[in-house]
């Protein structure tokens, strides 16, 4: 269900001299940080992600510019605009992701509750597709229950 992808907002101190954001761990993200990475220059029409995690979560933060986060759980696709520096979109794992419609000199940090594992990803939509349709599968009472 891509409504376990939510949008957090995040503290924000106003001052005249300038806003301050913080982020801590298990608190304002529902996970321990284990790696942080960022996206820029990103020239424009270009899209970043297309693809899922097995375990991983992320945490996605417009902190300059703007853009656009597609989640996708294999049956429904949800698309999130990301402009402001304190909010940002919290991606469970098993969630197909496309960032898209990069604004000019935007920034997209991520927050990852693990270190870079290439065994996590999965690149290819349609074996995306079948893992979340065997997953739902195994979920649904009424499929179990045809099964035997």
């Amino acid at each position: 269900m891509t409504s376990r992808c939510k949008i957090i907002q995040l503290p924000k101190i106003a001052d005249p001299r300038g806003n301050l954001t913080f982020i801590e761990e298990n608190r304002h993200v529902p996970f321990e940080i284990k790696r942080v990475y960022y996206l820029y220059d990103v020239p424009g029409g270009e899209t970043r992600a297309g693809h899922a995690h097995k375990k991983l979560q992320q945490f996605v933060i417009a902190v300059s510019g703007s853009f656009d986060v597609i989640v996708n759980d294999g049956f429904e696709k949800k698309r999130h605009h990301l402009n402001r520096s304190y909010s940002g979109l919290y991606i469970p794992p098993m969630m197909w992701r496309e960032i898209v419609n990069f604004s000019s000199a935007s920034v997209c940090l991520v927050l990852a509750s693990e270190l870079y594992d290439e065994k996590d990803y999965i690149r290819n939509f349609a074996t995306f597709r079948a893992m979340t349709k065997r997953t739902h599968a195994l979920r649904s009472p009424r499929k179990r229950m045809a099964a035997y």
